[in-house]
C-alpha cells in the first residue's frame, strides 16, 4: 500500500487508450470513443473480483458512501451508527444527506463494538456502518445479526481494507452494500475514485441514477434520458477508471507482497513483553496494509511513536491525536461548524459530542500504533525496518 508504488506501463496503456479517443467522460459520444468504455469494464471486473452482482463506480470513497446510503433510501433525520475511529468522510457522507451520524465506541478490533451498537439503536436508526479501518474488519457476524434483528441496513465501509475477507467473502460483500475508495494512497488507486457494490438490483438502479443527476441511462441518446428521481454528479471519469482498471489487475500481487512484509514486521515484535495485537474476528483475513498493535499505556504508546519516527521508521501513526481519524480531532463535527445552515434534523438529534463518554474508545486508541506496510520495499529494507522497530520497542518497554 499504496497502489501508486506499482505504477507502470499497464496504467499508461489504459490511459492512452482513452486519450487517443479524446473522450474523457464515461457516458455518451458513442461513435467517437472507438469502443473504449473503461468505467464499464472496471465495474464488471470489480464486481467479479468482489463476488458481487453489481458495481457502481463514483468519484471518491466519500461519494460512494453517500450514493450507497441514498440508494437504500437513507435521508433526512435517519440515524446511521458509525465508529469513533474512522476517516472524516464517514460522517460527511451521512450528513450530506441530512441524516444523523451516531458515533459509538470501538473495541479491540479497532472497529465498532457490537454491544455499543445495539445500545445506540433508536426508532430513527436506519443503518449500521462498520468501517474496516487499517486493513481489518469489524465483527460482521455480530453486526449482521443485530441488523437482522432490528431490520437495519448493513453498509460496509471497506475503503481501507480492499482485499480482506470475512467468512470467505470479500470485505464489502458481506453486508447489504459495500463501499471502496481508490484515492491516491489506497491499496489500488484511480487517483480519485470509489465504488459501491451490492447484490440487490434495486440498489444498483438507484446508485446508477443518483450518481448521474438522476439519469435513467435507458436508450442510446443521453439527451433523451428521463430522470426518475433527483440525483447529483458523483461520476467517475474515463481517465480515472482507466488507471483503476490497470491497478485492479495488480491487486492480488499487491496483497501477497503486503502479507509477506506484514509477517516480517509482526514476527520481529511479537515476543516483546507488553506488545499485543489488534484482534481480527474469527474467519476474518486482513489485507495486511497496516500492522496495528497495542502498548500497555497511552503514555508508552506516545513515547514509542515518537521514538519510532526518530529512528527513521516512517509511516507509523498514532491516531489518538490525529486530526482526521479520531473523535478527539473532530472539533468541527463536535461543534457543527458549517459554511451554511445545518439541517434541523441534524441539529435536533445529533449527540452532544463534546460531552459524550468515549472512554472505551480512548482505552484502545490511546494505546494503538499503526505502521503502514509498503509494497515497494525490498526484503532487505523490510528486515531493517523490522529490526529498528524491535530495538525501539524493547528500549521503551
Amino acid at each position: 500500500m499504496p497502489g501508486f508504488e506499482v505504477f507502470g506501463d499497464e496504467e499508461r496503456k489504459q490511459v492512452n487508450d482513452v486519450l487517443e479517443t479524446g473522450i474523457l467522460m464515461r457516458y455518451g459520444f458513442d461513435g467517437m470513443r472507438n469502443n473504449q468504455w473503461k468505467a464499464k469494464e472496471f465495474e464488471e471486473a470489480f464486481a467479479e473480483r468482489m463476488h458481487s452482482n453489481h458495481c457502481q463506480l463514483v468519484s471518491s470513497g466519500t461519494s460512494a458512501l453517500t450514493v450507497a446510503l441514498a440508494s437504500a433510501g437513507v435521508g433526512a433525520g435517519d440515524e446511521v451508527i458509525m465508529p469513533t475511529f474512522t476517516f472524516v468522510a464517514s460522517f460527511e457522507s451521512i450528513m450530506m444527506l441530512g441524516a444523523v451520524p451516531v458515533l459509538v465506541d470501538i473495541d479491540d478490533t479497532l472497529t465498532l463494538d457490537p454491544h455499543a451498537v445495539e445500545a445506540a439503536i433508536t426508532p430513527r436508526t436506519r443503518c449500521i456502518m462498520p468501517v474496516h479501518m487499517c486493513g481489518s474488519m469489524a465483527d460482521l457476524k455480530a453486526l449482521k445479526a443485530i441488523c437482522e434483528n432490528y431490520n437495519l441496513l448493513l453498509l460496509e465501509d471497506a475503503c481501507q481494507a480492499i482485499g480482506g475477507s470475512f467468512d470467505g467473502k470479500p470485505l464489502g460483500s458481506y453486508g447489504d452494500l459495500g463501499c471502496f475508495s481508490f484515492d491516491f494512497v489506497k491499496t489500488i488507486t484511480c487517483g480519485e475514485g470509489g465504488a459501491v457494490i451490492s447484490n440487490f438490483e434495486q440498489y444498483k438502479i438507484h446508485a446508477d441514477q443518483y450518481q448521474d443527476h438522476g439519469h435513467d441511462h435507458e436508450g442510446n441518446d443521453r439527451g433523451a434520458e428521463t430522470h426518475p428521481t433527483l440525483g447529483y454528479n458523483f461520476r467517475i471519469s474515463e481517465l480515472n477508471a482507466a488507471v483503476g482498471l490497470a491497478q485492479l489487475a495488480k491487486l492480488d500481487d499487491i496483497l501477497a507482497v503486503q502479507e509477506k512484509h506484514y509477517g516480517i514486521m509482526r514476527k520481529a515484535i511479537s515476543d516483546i513483553p507488553g506488545v499485543t495485537f489488534r484482534r481480527v474476528p474469527e474467519t476474518g483475513v486482513e489485507n495486511y496494509s497496516f500492522l496495528n498493535f497495542f502498548l500497555p499505556t497511552g503514555e508508552t504508546a506516545q513515547k514509542a511513536h515518537k521514538a519510532l519516527l526518530e529512528a527513521g521508521v516512517d509511516g507509523c501513526f498514532y491516531w489518538y491525536t490525529n486530526n482526521w481519524h479520531y473523535i478527539n480531532g473532530w472539533e468541527h463535527l463536535r461543534n457543527l461548524k458549517s459554511l451554511g445552515r445545518m439541517p434541523s434534523e441534524i441539529k435536533e438529534h445529533i449527540q452532544d459530542l463534546n460531552n459524550t463518554d468515549f472512554s472505551k474508545s480512548d482505552h484502545w486508541m490511546s494505546r494503538t500504533i499503526s505502521c503502514l506496510v509498503k509494497v515497494g520495499w525490498t526484503e532487505e529494507e523490510v528486515e531493517q525496518r523490522a529490526d529498528k522497530m524491535r530495538k525501539v520497542l524493547e528500549g521503551i518497554l
